[in-house]
């Protein structure tokens, strides 16, 4: 048996559209078919049905209202699905044989535009990338805004900052050219981003095709014109990236006519590692907004609003220029209170103007959408007329941003009624006296509409029958309905029309008569109703330049506004930032922390920084004693301060940082066959490689995930390295291994701190208060019983430790120290260590901070060389008592042996001894 025609002509669409879900028009349902009825049916989760196609076995079959159509779309492109939306593009009573339908619509998780499937607070980005072996190009927008950017992205870490690219830019959809689908590329991509990820062909990528899509769509001759002609990766991705909205959006695009091309050095640098360790926009685990920075800083009134601080946060500035310039303004609103509270009314008002703007030029504005911008067009002048009070340089240049449009808010005013209908093709959008075509049809049918109207009391009183009733369908048009209890009093002259399990449905002549004149003019009217409509909305379109320049202004204003009315309500200060390399935080309290503790008081801390004599703040002290949190919030107030807010502290003074890197806690990515070690080392490769002398770098816990010799060693080269091989970088580094305290005063720029702990009876309480020096212990079977660890286990664990120190031998590193840095006073140093611990050589210079002195490190008691200070032989370092293995002593180099090296030899020679 053949298909049917219809059935013919869904395969034949199907068959160009074989990796979407087909939504097929068949009057008020979309219906899909075979394949994509079985899968679609679960994943909207309804019923599966079948149809007779004209063959032997009915089609599998499912279906959903056009009405409701968006609700089910929703769930398919959340679960990585594109849908193809097929449409009847004709008249079906003018039809000839089959409706002809096609694909108006693709939509993809990075194409989405309706209202009720977007996010208000979320952007949606779809992101193009093209790579090659050593370099990307990367071009993403936002359809539903109008955002649209590109950058080219080169050097040896292309990949890292590639990825921590993408994590910023958080896009729905990726789509790429054929380099993306090597397994590990897509797996990593995957990993970091969490997106929908397509291959194109090659076609996309298509030099002559890319030229034309871009020049068209900006509307220019030459692509110098928009900085593209030096960034051929860029030019790739952008023009992929376009043929690819051509193909699934099946319109122009008119909203998407600023290209932003930017250069990744323009903000400070945030890897995945630290968008994430920083709960920046959401939390670590739940995925929340509220305990993340976001959560305490975002208290906008738009939505555009809160989109602009999700991207202000994820990209704090690196210019003193700008930086200075939010500050200023944030600091105008703060010390106007009056003028910031009519701002915050002015912005509620103000609906979604970026997104009413994309509607509106994808032709998908409806009579609400143009009454939501007049709405917030009319509170433009109000909020205009505010900021020309304010004397900040950035509030007026937002002021001569924000346009009145006071001609869109009159046209649409004049055109629109207050309360329009959802659609626009049924009439009652268009105000009486904006046509008088219009106004002159409505007027020839109202009597017939009156007669109709009355109908039905009349017909009541010449029948008697006083439960009939009139009312209208699509189907039938307009009827008398009569119960069948009143049967016998319907007169002759009424002819039947449908019957029903408790009525009958009747016409008259004459009601058929009026009907013909009423709904053919209601047709005429609905019609001219929508072309006036859709002309109003043309017009509306050729102001969206000037609605997006506003809207972007407005976004930019609410953001400040919010950053001021968060520093007001909780203290925060304005920060000094400058070119030079000092940070210096007086009184700084972790924002999110403080913002959560309900009863009591956040214990503030100082920290202090620069390049020449403190670079490194070694951090002791037991676990959750307060180590991590200090070291975040140093970096939050830092990445505040250039994001343009004030910060939670008595005084900051911060020199501009060009990247902030995290290396805290780490777990197994057993997908791809890292233990916990490889992901940390991983990380640590990453920020050692790419740190410049204007980063700053938290480091938490390094070399916990290998045995304590090797791990105490890479810690120990970490810190050389950042200290001098790296050209001081601004670090903050927490650690169990207090042996590294006594590298103060060898290592130039390196200073001890701890958190104070306070014991009581064998309990301990945190005081969260960052001293000098370094921590005696460590504290850990204290912190096991906060934990609730069974006592008898602990009093065990206390036995076992007593046991470890009393027969432990005893390192002398402070000799050890002596023979690889040379003594206090020598600026120059024996053979240093980094010749030992790590390559690259460079001097040590004997620093620290004046005064300071260690307290209670590792060997921090100097042994003389006759022994201990109490006079009882001591076995130092590279000194062990006559054994058969002094050979194996003598013949060590102990000017080239790395401390894993020594440490490794002790316990080979230590196995020894106890089998001699």
């Amino acid at each position: 048996m053949a298909l049917t025609p219809m059935m013919r002509q869904y395969m034949e669409i199907k068959e160009s559209y074989r990796d979407c879900i087909l939504f097929f028009r068949l009057g008020d349902f979309y219906e899909m078919f075979f394949d994509d009825a079985i899968v679609a049916s679960k994943a909207m989760e309804v019923t599966l049905t079948g149809k007779s196609c004209g063959e032997a076995e009915r089609a599998p079959m499912c279906g959903v209202p056009y009405h409701a159509a968006d609700t089910y779309i929703a769930r398919l492109v959340d679960k990585g699905f594109k849908v193809a939306i097929c449409e009847q593009t004709e008249d079906p009573a003018q039809a000839k044989g089959i409706v002809k339908r096609e694909v108006i619509q693709v939509i993809t998780p990075g194409t989405v535009i309706s209202q009720t499937m977007l996010n208000e607070k979320e952007n949606n980005y779809l992101a193009s990338v093209y790579l090659t072996e050593n370099s990307a190009g990367v071009a993403y927008c936002d359809i539903s805004t109008g955002e649209i950017s590109a950058t080219e992205i080169e050097g040896t870490d292309f990949w890292e900052r590639l990825l921590n690219e993408l994590v910023k830019i958080r896009p729905r959809e990726i789509i790429g050219n054929d380099v993306l689908d090597a397994p590990k590329t897509a797996e990593e991509i995957k990993a970091a981003t969490d997106a929908y990820i397509s291959v194109l062909n090659e076609g996309y990528f298509n030099r002559d095709t890319g030229r034309q899509r871009i020049l068209s769509q900006f509307h220019i001759g030459s692509l110098t014109g928009l900085g593209l002609s030096d960034s051929q990766n860029a030019f790739y991705a952008l023009g992929a990236l376009l043929s690819y909205l051509f193909e699934t959006q099946k319109q122009g695009l008119s909203h998407l006519s600023n290209l932003n091309l930017y250069d990744t050095g323009k903000h400070m640098s945030l890897d995945k590692a630290t968008i994430k360790n920083l709960e920046l926009t959401e939390t670590l685990f739940e995925k929340h907004v509220q305990g993340s920075l976001l959560g305490v800083l975002d208290k906008t009134h738009t939505a555009m609003g809160s989109r602009k601080m999700k991207q202000w946060i994820r990209e704090p500035l690196n210019t003193l220029e700008e930086i200075s310039a939010r500050l200023d303004a944030v600091e105008a609103l703060c010390d106007d209170v009056l003028t910031r509270n009519n701002l915050k009314e002015g912005l509620k008002k103000i609906y979604d103007l970026e997104r009413l703007a994309g509607r509106v030029a994808c032709g998908n504005a409806n009579g609400r959408d143009l009454n939501a911008l007049k709405t917030s067009v009319f509170v433009l002048p109000e909020i205009k007329s505010e900021l020309s009070d304010l004397n900040s340089r950035l509030l007026n240049s937002l002021n001569e941003e924000i346009h009145p449009l006071t001609e869109i808010q009159e046209l649409i005013e004049k055109a629109i009624v207050d309360d329009p209908p959802f659609t626009i093709k049924e009439g009652g959008l268009i105000r009486e006296g904006y046509s008088q075509e219009l106004d002159d049809m409505k007027h020839s049918i109202r009597d017939g509409q009156a007669w109709i109207a009355g109908l039905e009391g009349t017909e009541r009183e010449r029948t008697g029958i006083k439960t009939l009733k009139v009312g209208f369908n699509k189907v039938f048009g307009y009827y008398i309905e009569v119960t069948k209890a009143n049967m016998e009093l319907v007169p002759e002259n009424y002819i039947r029309k449908q019957t029903l399990v408790n009525c009958e449905r009747y016409i008259t002549p004459e009601l058929k008569e009026v009907e013909s004149v009423v709904l053919n003019a209601e047709t005429k009217i609905n019609q001219l109703e929508y072309e006036l409509f859709s002309e109003l909305r043309k017009t509306v379109e050729s102001y969206i330049g000037l609605i997006q320049q506003t809207s972007a202004a407005v976004a930019a204003l609410d953001v400040l506004t919010s950053f001021a009315e968060v520093s007001g309500k909780l203290s925060y200060v304005k920060p000094q930032v400058y070119e030079g390399d000092e940070i210096r935080i007086d009184k700084g309290r972790h924002p999110v922390i403080e913002s959560m503790i309900k009863d009591g008081i956040f214990v503030s801390n100082d920290t202090y920084l620069d390049r020449d004599r403190e670079s490194m703040l070694l951090i002791t002290g037991p676990n959750m004693a307060g180590k991590s949190t200090y070291m975040r919030q140093t970096a939050l107030i830092v990445l505040m301060a250039q994001a343009g807010c004030f910060v939670p502290a008595d005084y900051a003074k911060i020199g501009v940082v060009d990247r902030i890197y995290t290396r805290i806690g780490a777990s197994d990515n057993l997908a791809q066959g890292q233990s916990t070690f490889f992901v940390e080392m991983s990380e640590l490769a990453y920020i050692l490689n790419t740190a410049t002398p204007r980063s700053l770098v938290i480091l938490d816990e390094i070399g916990r995930g290998t045995s304590t010799y090797d791990g105490l060693s890479i810690a120990w080269a970490v810190v050389e390295y950042l200290c001098k091989d790296k050209k001081q970088v601004r670090t903050l580094f927490a650690t169990h291994y207090h042996e590294l305290t006594a590298l103060e005063g060898h290592i130039k720029g390196l200073r001890n701190l701890n958190v104070d702990v306070k014991e009581q009876n064998g309990n301990i309480v945190f005081l969260h208060k960052i001293v000098e020096g370094s921590a005696s212990r460590s504290y850990g079977i204290h912190v096991a019983k906060l934990a609730g660890v069974p006592d008898r286990l602990l009093e065990a664990a206390e036995e076992k430790l007593r046991e470890l120190e009393d027969t432990s031998a005893s390192i002398d590193l402070d000799r050890y120290i002596s023979a690889s840095y040379g003594d206090m006073g020598d600026s120059a140093g024996s053979a240093g260590s980094s010749e030992v611990l790590c390559e690259g050589g460079g001097e040590s210079h004997s620093a620290g901070r004046p005064g300071a002195e260690r307290d209670g490190a590792a060997g921090s008691e100097k042994a003389d060389a006759a022994g201990s200070p109490s006079g009882e032989m001591q076995l130092s370092f590279f000194q062990f008592a006559p054994n058969p293995v002094v050979e194996r002593l003598k013949a060590l180099d102990l000017m080239n042996i790395t401390p894993s090296m020594a440490f490794s030899v002790l316990e080979e020679l230590k196995a020894a001894a106890e089998k001699s």
